[in-house]
């Protein structure tokens, strides 16, 4: 074996440890919190000691400096998904509201997304690149940037305190809109000139060319999207601020909302929270890694 192909198996050892070591270390805060909405209260409470707070002494403990991180429970209860799913209707209220403002937001943004960025890759031209430049310039920008004029605007039009001042401003995000268009400028143009002299139309060239080979990127894009805004934080505690907006809020501003004294049952709405994201990964895993390399089936 020469010293090159060693050296060479070397560097593959390495780095298969190195990454796997940093898959177990994402993985394992998950595995935790899934294991831990099983455990009671009691079991908790003795496994970690005082977590996320305690204002008794005018101190505030973060987490007891014994913890016993454990993978399986002693007893294995559902106490919690109880309290989540059938005693209290707060959380299930809050998980349909991300549902209610993320399935639109998703939806509605891929549509204008994909119509967009057909233009663009179809009809180039000096101003059509100076708006996706400016697509990218905004893209660039994070959303706290536009928060104060998407409020103003929302306050203007009488949006405010209302899912409208979430959802519209986000189905416009140019995010989707450059990652398809810069997709969509790799379809070969000599499909669209076969399907032209074939008589197709404009409607008929994206639906029979365009999407087809463009499906592992809308699906990947839709995923990121639709992950995106499941998370958000920032948009509903500044719209949504009044009484009765408060009631649209999303469960991932209600996390942090629930009482701690209870610990469990915050590891069981943390697992509910997460089973749409996970369900959406494993089933699309394949299409967001051949949409971000671009694998597509579009050949040169």
């Amino acid at each position: 074996m020469t010293v090159e192909r060693k050296s060479r198996r070397i560097n593959n050892v390495v780095l298969t440890v190195l990454i796997a070591i940093a898959a177990v270390t994402f993985i394992v805060p998950t595995i935790l919190t899934i294991a831990n909405s099983f455990m009671s209260s009691n079991e908790i409470a003795a496994n970690y000691g005082v977590m996320f707070g305690n204002m008794t002494d005018g101190k505030k403990t973060f987490i007891a400096d014994d913890v016993n991180l454990k993978f399986i429970p002693d007893k294995v209860v559902i106490d919690q998904y109880k309290s989540v799913l059938i005693l209290n209707s707060d959380y299930l209220l809050k998980f349909w509201n991300s549902v209610i403002l993320t399935v639109p937001i998703t939806l509605f943004q891929l549509i204008i997304a994909i119509l967009t960025s057909y233009g663009f890759s179809r009809y180039p031209g000096k101003i059509k690149g100076l708006i996706f430049f400016t697509y990218i310039i905004l893209m660039l920008m994070p959303y706290q940037v536009t928060l104060v004029p998407n409020y103003l605007v929302a306050d203007k039009f009488g949006l405010l305190n209302t899912r409208w001042s979430i959802i519209l401003p986000a189905i416009f995000s140019p995010f989707s809109i450059f990652l398809l268009t810069k997709v969509m400028r790799r379809v070969p143009v000599s499909y669209v000139e076969a399907a032209k002299l074939d008589g197709a139309s404009e409607l008929q060239i994206l639906t029979k060319i365009y999407l087809p080979l463009c499906k592992g990127a809308i699906i990947s894009v839709a995923m990121l999207v639709f992950i995106d805004y499941w998370n958000m934080v920032e948009q509903p505690l500044i719209m949504l601020i009044t009484d009765d907006a408060k009631a649209m809020q999303p469960l991932s501003v209600f996390l942090s909302q629930i009482n701690t004294s209870d610990v469990g049952l915050a590891f069981a709405v943390g697992v509910v929270y997460m089973i749409p994201t996970i369900l959406m990964f494993l089933y699309g895993e394949d299409y967001l890694v051949e949409g971000i390399t671009y694998a597509g089936g579009i050949k040169g």
